[in-house]
């Protein structure tokens, strides 16, 4: 049997507009509303103990790194991840430490998870101001590295779901560096939700030192057992890039933004938002490259925001490209952008057939 639907009475609804009324001005007041509402659920659900300070212990972790993130909502952010392991003379180290220093010079903040190794090294390139630490509470593991310890913008979670949340909400980019379980979940993580649209198109980053053959053999591993056995698409592929220099890393993440600038899904149509409108040509010539996964609608470019992105006023001017995904093909969608940020042309490897063999 279904249990019965839990609704709020006249007088619980007069307390709770009254504890809203509070904060005058908010613009958020309505999914505040149903935040309080679902803590009366629990109670109504009979919720047991053990179940609703997980909720409790959850919310109160993303409200935290909420309020350490908004401050810095206008820089972009870059997610490293790597061994903890990682001793400061390995070239890893080396390199992780490098990246840090360039993507600070580059104008870009630095999100690691706070620890040793390579997380250390990350944090130590970019500097203390321009670096977030998004540690894990562990109880066989030391606490925040040098870096950023003490400071401001650590933060310490007791859930991996919570940190692994943040990461993904907060970066803009995410590089990865060879590592264990931890690194390898992180960026399968960040792949499968991008695969699935579950989170923003990206650019992911896997480096290793020269003569290394540790992401080499990742991608022989999934080529061999997830491509070849139809687990996964060819385009999925697109999704990860790997270089064995820094240079090449930071630059993968600078032409990504290069025009592109952010996208929204509204219904069924995703609103690429650039910084540059396209020239009818090159906007007639990516639509035909890109018909396999565009709708009948095909790629049309709007020079005003739609109305469902009225609560960001701040990227309203940008011209948008609007189109249908009709085979939801992440891996596709990310060769687009690649086209539109080349703007004048599209690269040969852009042609793939419907069924994304490229």
């Amino acid at each position: 049997m279904k249990p019965a639907r839990y609704q709020v009475d006249a007088e619980t609804e007069a307390q709770i507009e009254k504890l809203l009324d509070t904060a005058n001005g908010y613009a958020h007041k309505d999914v505040i509303r149903q935040i309080l509402v679902t803590g009366l659920k629990l109670m109504h659900d009979g919720a047991k103990r053990g179940d609703v300070k997980l909720i409790n212990s959850a919310l109160k972790e993303m409200r935290y790194a909420a309020k350490v993130f908004t401050p810095y909502r206008q820089s972009r952010k870059v997610a490293i991840f790597g061994s903890a392991r990682i001793k400061e003379g390995d070239e890893i180290y080396h390199q992780a430490r490098e990246l840090g220093r360039e993507l600070s010079e580059k104008g870009y903040m630095v999100i690691t998870g706070a620890g040793p190794g390579v997380m250390e090294a990350g944090l130590d390139g970019a500097g203390r101001e321009h670096s977030f630490g998004v540690n894990i509470r562990l109880p066989f593991e030391q606490g925040a590295n040098r870096v950023i310890a003490s400071d401001a913008k650590l933060i310490n979670f007791k859930y991996f779901f919570t940190r692994k949340l943040t990461f993904v909400k907060e970066s803009h980019a995410i590089v990865l560096f060879p590592g264990g379980f931890g690194t390898q979940d992180e960026g399968f993580e960040a792949i499968t939700l991008i695969q699935t649209g579950k989170g923003n198109l990206i650019p992911i980053v896997q480096i290793d030192p020269e003569g290394s053959d540790y992401w080499q053999r990742w991608r022989q591993y999934v080529e061999r057992e997830l491509l070849r056995r139809g687990m996964i698409s060819p385009p999925d592929l697109y999704l990860v890039r790997h270089t064995h220099r820094v240079s090449e890393a930071v630059e993968e993440i600078e032409t990504f933004y290069s025009n592109y600038h952010s996208s929204r899904k509204v219904g069924d149509v995703v609103a690429l938002r650039i910084q540059r409108a396209l020239p009818d040509e090159s906007l007639e010539r990516i639509g035909g490259a890109f018909k396999d996964i565009l709708g009948e609608a095909g790629l049309r470019q709007s020079l005003q925001a739609l109305p469902e992105e009225a609560n960001e006023p701040e990227i309203g001017h940008l011209p948008r490209l609007l189109l249908e995904l009709k085979h939801r093909s992440y891996g596709r969608l990310r060769q687009l952008i690649d086209a539109v940020n080349a703007s004048d042309s599209v690269p040969e490897s852009a042609a793939c057939n419907v069924e994304g063999n490229c």
